[in-house]
């Protein structure tokens, strides 16, 4: 097993640009950290009217224990803020689990936490303020996201001094309408280039919601040249929909003053209708003053279906604590 996988699972968060948590205990083998971030923009809104919002905030600790032989233990708990409504439920929680990683044997994470699924989901998740709306339709129920009250295995093979090959598995437990539901997920990276898939499905009431995803991604995000795309087909994924496609496509350059410049698209088709529900294309950038802080403001542009005509815009600021 690839031994970075412990550093990357427990880092303040592991799909994004980056991730910056304050260590505040480190001995006798036991760690403890504080992370996240409070962001906030100005956004234009749908019906035209400026206003502030908050963009994705969250607070985390990351706990972890050597307990010998191999064997390394680490907790997380994240929860989202809400900072800017008085009298509101200031927490709701995003992420919380228990994991056990072994170098060899591979990690077992059992709890609310990012799924399998959505290992092929992030390389085209990166930028701040728009990527891959489709992929959060449901995801705690659906798994695709942060999955909630999953338990989930995971390994990675090295094959070389430049190739890996990981592969993961989640399972959920039957509530409401959400009978079992079951994900695998395989990734295989080479040198800058990754390529993955992933799998999940379980009924939904009636029907069966199943999803089969790829993507590929070239580079690292903020490091130069970065090009990621995604394409999924599901039934019963997405807005109750019998069958749709999803796609996100992204590129992005990252100069070396600082500066993350994008584009990306992103499309939902409705496969029984022969129609477009949706079809997005954004134009970002990102500045990184210092490690801790960031500016961002990004474009986006509705090219069909719902969002056709409506356009919007956001600039604001990342604080990583």
């Amino acid at each position: 097993m690839n031994k970075n996988l412990l550093a990357i699972a427990i880092a303040s968060s592991v799909f994004t640009s980056q991730a910056v948590a304050v260590e505040l205990y480190n001995a006798d083998g036991s760690t403890f950290a504080i992370g996240g971030h409070v962001s906030v923009a100005l956004h234009d809104s749908e019906n035209g009217e400026l206003e502030v919002i908050s963009a994705s905030p969250r607070l985390n600790f990351n706990a972890t224990h050597d307990m010998g032989n191999g064997f390394v233990a680490d907790a997380k708990g994240e929860w989202a803020l809400n900072y800017l409504t008085n009298g509101a439920n200031a927490f709701t929680t995003r992420l919380g689990y228990i994991g056990l990683t072994h170098e060899d044997a591979g990690r077992v994470v059992v709890g609310t936490q990012w799924a399998p699924y959505y290992n092929a989901v992030a390389p085209t998740d990166k930028p701040i303020a728009y990527a891959n709306d489709f992929t959060y339709n449901d995801h705690a129920n659906l798994g695709t996201g942060r999955a909630d009250k999953m338990v989930s295995y995971t390994n990675t093979l090295e094959l070389g001094e430049s190739q890996s090959l990981t592969m993961a598995a989640g399972w959920q437990g039957a509530h409401d309408e959400y009978e079992q539901r079951l994900q695998a997920a395989i990734s295989y990276n080479v040198s800058a280039i990754g390529l993955n898939y992933a799998f999940t499905t379980g009924d939904v009431g009636i029907h069966t919601a199943e999803s089969h995803i790829f993507s590929a991604s070239y580079g690292s995000w903020g490091k130069g040249l970065y090009l990621a795309g995604v394409y999924s087909m599901g039934e019963y994924m997405i807005d109750d929909l019998a069958e749709t496609n999803a796609m996100e496509f992204l590129a992005g350059y990252a100069l070396s003053n600082g500066v993350n410049l994008s584009v990306n698209y992103e499309a939902v088709t409705d496969e029984v209708k022969d129609s477009t529900v949706y079809a997005t294309s954004a134009i970002q950038a990102e500045y990184k003053f210092t490690p801790k802080f960031v500016t961002f403001a990004g474009y986006q542009f509705g090219l069909d279906g719902t969002q056709e005509d409506n356009n919007e815009w956001k600039l604001g600021v990342r604080y990583y604590l």
